[in-house]
């Protein structure tokens, strides 16, 4: 029954932690806009602060460590070593997306709302791998 628990907190911050990998680039390509006022500039700093620092940072860490619980449960597969490397992808893309944070809040963002919308599609592609790894469990 403990593991079931765990394997639901883990399953509720991965939806959030994608929520937010999903939404923040989203909100980068509004922010970035040439048209952006200042006031709606402090308005998207808010949004993406909260966002960040409240919402996926926490999921995150819940992620990893309800995922290494459950890996350490159920044992290494080669379908969960593959599934942890896209998740360390995900979490590298987590971090860079922090730096756009950072660049935003200095006001010293040089990249184009063209680019944060290419980037958007980053996390939906690794969830699609990964939800492909949990279902089918392929046998390396």
């Amino acid at each position: 029954m403990f593991y079931d628990i765990i394997k639901s907190l883990h399953i509720v911050a991965v939806i959030s932690w994608m929520v937010g990998l999903l939404y923040l680039p989203r909100i980068f390509v509004y922010h970035s806009m040439d048209d952006t006022t200042d006031e709606t500039s402090n308005v998207f700093k808010l949004m993406e602060k909260r966002l960040f620092y409240f919402i996926m940072y926490p999921s995150a860490l819940i992620v990893w460590i309800t995922g290494i619980y459950m890996a350490y449960v159920l044992g290494l597969y080669g379908w969960l070593v593959l599934k942890f490397f896209f998740v360390i992808v995900l979490t590298l893309y987590h971090i860079n997306l922090g730096r756009y944070l950072k660049d935003f809040k200095n006001d010293n963002n040089r990249s184009k709302t063209r680019f944060f919308r290419i980037i958007n599609e980053v996390p939906f592609l690794i969830m699609f791998i990964i939800l492909i790894l949990v279902i089918i469990k392929p046998d390396f």
